[in-house]
């Protein structure tokens, strides 16, 4: 009898430990800017960007600015910071979101833009006015 609960439970944690590899591997590892700004041309299909929104071009709102997170600890007036075009048609920006936005990088006129099949808001930043 106890040969049979052994197995059981063997079995009962192999399956355990398989669908929390399942449930797992669906969670898109996110880059952050600085790891897509230098090259997006390395990046084809489908992928998940972390960035802190900075601003909306004031030619077309759907198109955002989105800098690193480490860039929010950078306050100096010099600071040169990385800015990640990608449009998100239907996201609000708001300045000072954590967002993960999830895409694919498109050439237009201007360079590579990341469109952005889906926006979350992760946290909010205060970044100043």
């Amino acid at each position: 009898m106890k040969k049979n609960t052994k197995y059981l439970l063997l079995i009962a944690g192999i399956g355990l430990l398989l669908s929390m590899g399942l449930f797992l591997s669906q969670k898109t590892a996110a880059l952050n800017v600085n790891d897509v700004a230098a090259d997006p041309a390395a990046f084809t299909g489908t992928i998940t960007i972390t960035g802190i929104v900075a601003g909306t071009s004031q030619a077309d709102p759907t198109v955002i600015g989105m800098m690193d997170k480490k860039e929010l600890q950078c306050t100096a007036p010099g600071c040169k910071k990385v800015y990640l075009p990608f449009k998100a048609p239907n996201y609000s920006a708001v300045r000072g979101d954590e967002v993960r936005v999830t895409g694919k990088f498109t050439t237009s006129q201007f360079g590579y833009l990341f469109m952005a099949d889906s926006v979350s808001v992760v946290k909010r930043h205060n970044i100043g006015g």
